[in-house]
């Protein structure tokens, strides 16, 4: 805990940003700073509550062991808390900038709407322990002789790589693009992570003996038939890539794309990459329709504003959530209630409880022109007689991922893959060994859970090297 009287004494204090005026006019972080002693205060909040929430599976999936740093910073000790954030956190500079912070939602302040500033003091001891040049390889003494394979060098692959190679292991790390990261490189925006917090990670693990191959798409540049024959064993940390299909005619019209194709083009400018497709998909002066409700809807708004859009309206099939939640019957779990993201708050139209129907072009050009919707009832089917349309040159649907490209590395490997009501799919394994139905084949992060959070991808690439390093050596020193 923090400060005995603190949570009585000192209010929550928001972070603050650039006026939306300014930083829609670059691609930049954009949040201000706070002083040291504002974050020592907020950290002097956190309470002796008696069970932390805050660290459960509801809360914190890595299980950062919050109420400890809290008190280390309050005291002080920064050193000490950035040890203590590493020691189950491999990238807290990602989670303290990205992740939703459940772990607020379930601090029992919550219960009076004033939470702990939690990912605020997390992402603050992380900057301040590279800014102080804490943050140093671990390279292991003692090597094993096992060669591991990783493929996909999102968050799972990466923490996956850095705790194996802290084993011991030779560590390959084989990444399709030109850069690691994955979504947090190519799909999420620089005004909400810059891409060298990634890079630094980049440098830091070859340091530990990572062993990093860019550029290489298992499946087409090599099979997964051939990283069998090198290694020990393989862990496939490949992601959920594949777009859920909305199913709405009109989507062959030329300004109808799904998001993702959208955020990577934007991010590649932004890291001045040489691989850009020739025919880029550009919100300037176009009137957009931003299909979704969720994160990657919001990094659409965001993206599309900064590019000059005229307009940008966001379609969400959910009713409009109300301002506070029953804490009663929610805490310490997620909450549906109303919030408006930065993005959303630059100036984005929302539709509440719409759906779209159709994809229109008027006068037949094959060129989009309108969005034709309507409001729905509480099954979210269209109410008739609602139905109206909206002026749009570009539409960007962005309603989540099914599961991993199945056409490529796993194809011919006929692997056991489980499919839910929403057709999403995932391949099988389970949390505690990660093995695949194939002995030597793992799988960790959103290939095998699916679509989720960041914070998720780190604690599923941690407990898979956990997995693997106990299955080789027959123990292990790595933490779950």
């Amino acid at each position: 805990m923090g400060k005995v009287t603190g949570f009585l004494e000192i209010d929550r204090r928001e972070l603050k940003y650039e006026p939306a005026s300014d930083r829609i006019r670059h691609f930049r972080e954009f949040t201000l700073r706070p002083s040291e002693n504002s974050i020592k205060n907020q950290a002097a909040r956190c309470m002796d509550c008696g069970v932390p929430f805050c660290q459960g599976d509801n809360g914190c999936p890595v299980e950062n062991q919050i109420p400890d740093w809290n008190d280390l910073v309050y005291n002080g000790n920064w050193q000490e808390a950035a040890e203590n954030l590493h020691s189950t956190n491999n990238f807290p500079e990602f989670t303290g900038r990205i992740c939703p912070a459940p772990c607020e939602m379930a601090c029992t302040l919550n219960l009076e709407d004033a939470p702990v500033s939690i990912k605020t003091v997390e992402q603050a001891i992380a900057d301040k322990a590279w800014d102080n040049g804490w943050v140093k390889p671990q390279i292991s003494l003692e090597k094993t002789g096992k060669k591991i394979a990783v493929i996909g060098a999102g968050p799972a692959g990466m923490a996956a790589s850095q705790q194996l190679a802290r084993a011991g292991h030779e560590v390959h790390l084989y990444e399709r693009e030109p850069r690691a990261g994955g979504l947090l490189t190519y799909g999420i925006p620089d005004f909400k992570m810059e891409k060298h917090h990634v890079e630094r990670r980049v440098k830091q693990m070859e340091a530990e003996g990572v062993i990093f191959h860019f550029k290489t798409n298992i499946g087409v540049s090599t099979t997964l038939d051939e990283l069998e024959k090198n290694h020990d064993a393989i862990l496939l940390c490949t992601g959920a890539e594949s777009p859920r299909n909305p199913k709405i005619p009109g989507m062959e019209l030329s300004g109808v794309h799904y998001a993702m194709p959208f955020l990577v083009q934007q991010n590649r400018r932004v890291g001045a990459e040489t691989e850009i497709p020739e025919n880029l998909i550009s919100a300037t002066a176009r009137n957009v329709v931003v299909v979704g409700g969720g994160d990657t809807a919001s990094d659409c708004i965001g993206t599309s504003f900064r590019q000059g859009a005229t307009s940008v309206t966001q379609m969400d099939i959910r009713p409009e959530a109300p301002e506070k939640e029953d804490k009663l019957a929610t805490w310490p779990y997620w909450p549906t209630r109303f919030t408006t993201s930065t993005s959303q708050a630059e100036g984005a139209k929302r539709e509440f409880q719409a759906a779209t129907l159709e994809f229109v072009s008027k006068g037949n050009t094959g060129k989009l022109t309108h969005v034709k919707c309507a409001k729905v009832d509480d099954k979210r089917q269209p109410i008739a007689g609602t139905e109206f349309f909206i002026k749009a040159d570009l539409a960007l649907i962005a309603i989540g991922f099914a599961g991993p490209n199945e056409e490529t590395y796993l194809a011919g490997k006929n692997l056991e893959i489980s499919e839910d009501k929403r057709e999403n799919r995932t391949i099988v394994a389970n949390e505690l060994n990660y093995k695949t139905s194939k002995d030597d084949l793992y799988v960790a992060g959103d290939a095998r859970r699916g679509q989720s959070l960041v914070v998720w991808a780190i604690r599923e690439g941690r407990q898979a090297a956990h997995a693997i390093d106990l299955a080789l050596m027959g123990k292990t020193d790595l933490p779950r």
